[in-house]
């Protein structure tokens, strides 16, 4: 592989216009209104999980069991797909489709739900945008496929057109996502989280669907652009596109093997600070690393990025993190690869202010480096 160009102050997420200093106060605001509605369920007879404010899905509970709900989009992967085609003549929106349900999906298993329904929002920038036959056809096959993979139901969804709103020629894909939580000892929300706890990481496929902008802005820098090889001798643009894990046959497993996961953690985006993301204080220290897929090597090196950047940007390697008890640790990472997903025994968590110390690279993430609750 040719060696990158130089650059000294290298690239950041902010570059490519994702500036999350200026998107997490908007959240974090929004979350203390959205609080002060939860009193509107008081005539339905249900309650909200508290807890489940600034987790990855909202929690009500409603008698015998409890209800997760959640909606998420893709970004901009679809402009990498559109740029492909004209390389490969492949849509990609088949793997488009399942990024779009995972984004959801592995959301809504954090709290322990099992996903039942979907919806689709599929808002093109003008009606010719389903002109395309092929293109339409894969992104449907595709969204009917991860449906399938998760045992989900497809209950409908909403296909606007946006001109003005959306850019011409283009789509916006997003999903939302209902669940289950039952039995409710399932929940991942009552901190049964505590020191000792084994940290076990699953597998990423490549860069999923976080941190996508700036290997975008990468791309406008490289001589070959898309067509940049990798040490793997893949297109970067086309390992860019491998779809994201849909991780929730690993969740229903491990329950229907007697595991539950005292929390979970979804790795998208700030990366490896999503890890401390439970409200506790906390430290998670890191003796292994699972293997960096050669996408996120590639960005890495050639956006001149240090290890901090990276691994707070984006998943490198690690999709989603489940923290179980310590003599749980072997079994999980037995069933999950088990279903072709490789699991890593890489951590504990112990007493300690919040924190996430990856020793192998020597980077240590902070409290003051996420701020993601109200």
């Amino acid at each position: 592989m040719a060696h990158p160009p130089t650059r000294p102050n290298g690239l950041a997420y902010k570059d490519a216009g994702v500036d999350y200093s200026k998107i997490d106060p908007l959240k974090i605001d929004a979350q203390r209104a959205a609080r002060e509605t939860a009193g509107n369920l008081a005539h339905t007879g249900f309650t909200e999980i508290t807890a489940s404010r600034g987790e990855s899905a909202y929690v009500v509970d409603v008698g015998d069991f409890m209800l997760a709900s959640i909606t998420e989009c893709l970004g901009t992967k679809v402009l990498i797909a559109d740029k492909m085609r004209a390389i490969t003549g492949k849509t990609y929106f088949d793997a488009l489709a399942q990024d779009t349900l995972a984004m959801a999906i592995n959301d809504i298993i954090t709290v322990g739900a099992t996903p039942i329904s979907v919806q689709a929002y599929w808002a093109a920038g003008s009606s010719e945008w389903f002109d395309d036959k092929q293109r339409a056809h894969d992104l449907v096959r595709g969204w009917k496929e991860a449906c399938d993979k998760c045992g989900v139901t497809w209950g409908g969804g909403e296909t606007p057109s946006l001109g003005g709103v959306v850019e011409a020629g283009t789509i916006d894909l997003a999903a939302s996502c209902i669940g289950i939580v039952r039995p409710k000892e399932r929940s991942t929300l009552n901190n049964k989280t505590k020191p000792g706890d084994a940290i076990i990481l699953l597998a990423s496929s490549g860069i999923h669907a976080n941190g996508v902008s700036l290997a975008r802005k990468l791309e406008a820098q490289l001589p070959d652009g898309y067509s940049a090889m990798l040490s793997d001798d893949r297109m970067y643009g086309d390992a860019l596109l491998d779809p994201t894990v849909l991780y929730s046959p690993v969740t229903e497993a491990l329950y229907k093997g007697g595991i539950m996961p005292h929390y979970i953690a979804n790795i998208t985006g700030h990366g490896w600070r999503k890890i401390m993301r439970h409200e506790a204080e906390l430290t998670y220290r890191f003796r292994m690393i699972p293997p960096v897929p050669p996408v996120l090597q590639f960005i890495q090196q050639h956006a001149g990025m240090s290890n901090a950047d990276a691994y707070g940007t984006f998943n490198m390697g690690a999709g989603f993190a489940l923290f179980v008890a310590p003599e749980d640790a072997r079994r999980t990472v037995e069933i999950s690869d088990d279903l072709g997903v490789n699991a890593y025994h890489v951590g504990t968590v112990e007493a300690g202010p919040k924190q996430v110390i990856i020793e192998p690279i020597g980077v240590t993430f902070t409290a003051d480096d996420m701020h993601l609750r109200a």
